[in-house]
């Protein structure tokens, strides 16, 4: 049999954890429950996981390394089931896991430097290690955001393949995988999802019509003919219990319908790579994504992509720019005091999520044994991790989330602003000094399309204790 069908999620939820506490806040907005991480989970992620066969065991899959973290601490019996999904699902494809590694905080990696592309994607790589104890094969890209230098990064890193749209390339067949030649003369594969499907589950009302009609609609996307073709969808994960009710047992049900259909059968990624390698070449479009019909200007500028209606953005081009702004006046300043500890303090930054991974006092001794210039006293080690902590803000500032939706004053906005706020804080504690007053004059350029409404820099000023939950401005 030559036909085969793989269902793509994308498990994301942007990091939340207030910077200073490292505890969720209450976010009313996601009452009846403590928070959004807590909702969704009640709605998707457990119900995914239920049953005698996960849903997570038969498709392929991609979760948030910050969204496995909250998880691992707050719903370990979620947790324990992703991990045994991926297990379950080498057994059932020929060794090949479903599990996909995620750059790590969801930024947009062409719109990152050169240093921060090569951060995010080893966290990543790491993150996944530690979790799902082995080497991920792929990786997605967050937005499927990509550029050459996004493709460069990952091949350099030994990851095989990712997944695009379809618009991301020109007069590709959705039903193979291409090879994607690069400068270096490197290469990746890429699979382009079938755009048309997705579409349809995603926002079409598929997955909300059933099993059956989502197995069809599945395989109708099938040719006349006798080659190997992969037809496959990729939503976001979410649309399986969250976004649409019910979505997780339509799933369930298609699964179940195309397994005992005897006219196509289940694979994933890894499995259907290792059976048929790339017979074709594609180049990509320059910078694309799969929610911006402008490349990736919906986190870079007014471009009119819109989550809630709006028509004008002006306010997004101007928090790059800021936060831009703030990064590389961070880097010259660490990489100054942090030479006064580590060998390298960007590859220390690259090594350091080992001891977010584990940062037991073992764990601690070997990262400083690694990387430190001599042996550091204690107050000597601190204040090196607080450098390492300050890049850390420095880098989830960045989180795509800040700049999708409509309201530069809203929750995932806000949460960006506190990143910004605690590396600041960091960076005066560490430094000595403060970049804050310049950063405000920036943020003041931060100004929402509705008149009347504060800038970013008012927004930024509610936002500095550790004391203020993100959501509390936004209550009368």
């Amino acid at each position: 049999m030559n036909r085969f069908v793989t269902v793509h999620g994308h498990f994301y939820q942007p990091p939340r954890e207030n910077p200073w506490t490292g505890a969720v806040d209450q976010e009313v907005t996601a009452a009846p429950y403590h928070d959004w991480n807590e909702r969704i989970t009640a709605e998707c992620y457990e119900r995914n996981g239920r049953g005698p066969v996960s849903n997570y065991s038969r498709m392929s899959f991609n979760f948030g390394p910050t969204l496995l973290s909250w998880l691992e601490e707050s719903s370990a019996a979620t947790y324990r089931s992703i991990l045994a999904a991926d297990r379950e699902s080498r057994e059932r494809f020929s060794g090949h896991g479903s599990a996909l590694a995620q750059a790590y905080n969801h930024a947009i990696l062409p719109l990152a430097n050169a240093r921060d592309k090569v951060t995010q994607v080893h966290w990543g790589i790491r993150d996944f290690e530690h979790r799902f104890g082995r080497r991920p094969e792929g990786m997605w890209l967050p937005e499927t955001a990509v550029d050459e230098a996004t493709l460069e990064v990952l091949a350099a890193a030994g990851i095989a393949f990712t997944i695009l749209s379809p618009h991301q390339a020109a007069g590709v067949d959705p039903r193979e995988p291409y090879r994607v030649p690069l400068p270096s003369g490197r290469e990746i594969t890429v699979f382009f999802y079938d755009g048309a499907v997705s579409q349809a589950i995603a926002f079409g009302g598929l997955a909300a019509r059933g099993g059956g009609d989502l197995a069809r609609g599945l395989l109708s996307r099938f040719d006349v003919g006798d080659a190997p073709a992969l037809v496959h969808a990729a939503t976001d994960g979410e649309t399986y219990g969250h976004h649409v009710r019910g979505g997780d047992r339509a799933l369930a049900e298609a699964l179940d319908a195309i397994d005992g259909s005897g006219f196509a059968r289940l694979t994933n990624y890894g499995e259907f790579l290792e059976r048929f390698p790339p017979a074709r070449e594609t180049r990509l479009v320059p910078i694309s994504s799969w929610s911006c019909a402008h490349g990736v200007d919906r986190w870079s500028g007014d471009c009119g992509c819109s989550a809630d209606g709006a028509s004008r953005h002006p306010w997004r081009r101007p928090l790059r720019e800021a936060l831009d702004w703030l990064r590389d006046a961070l880097a010259p300043v660490y990489e100054a005091e942090a030479a006064r500890y580590f060998a390298d303090p960007w590859s220390a930054r690259n090594e350091s999520i080992d001891i977010v991974l584990d940062p037991s006092t073992p764990s601690v001794d070997r990262f400083f044994e690694r990387h430190a210039v001599r042996n550091l006293s204690e107050a000597e080690r601190g204040t090196a991790r607080g450098l390492l902590l300050l890049q850390r803000n420095a880098l989830l500032m960045y989180t795509s989330c800040g700049w999708f939706f409509d309201d530069p004053a809203g929750l995932e906005t806000r949460q960006v602003l506190r990143y910004a706020a605690r590396a600041l804080e960091l960076a005066r504690e560490t430094l000595g000094g403060s970049l804050e007053p310049l950063f405000l004059r920036l943020l003041e350029r931060v100004r929402p399309a509705s008149d009347g409404a504060p800038d970013a820099a008012a927004t930024y000023r509610t936002l500095r204790s550790p004391h203020v939950p993100v959501e509390a401005a936004l209550q009368p």
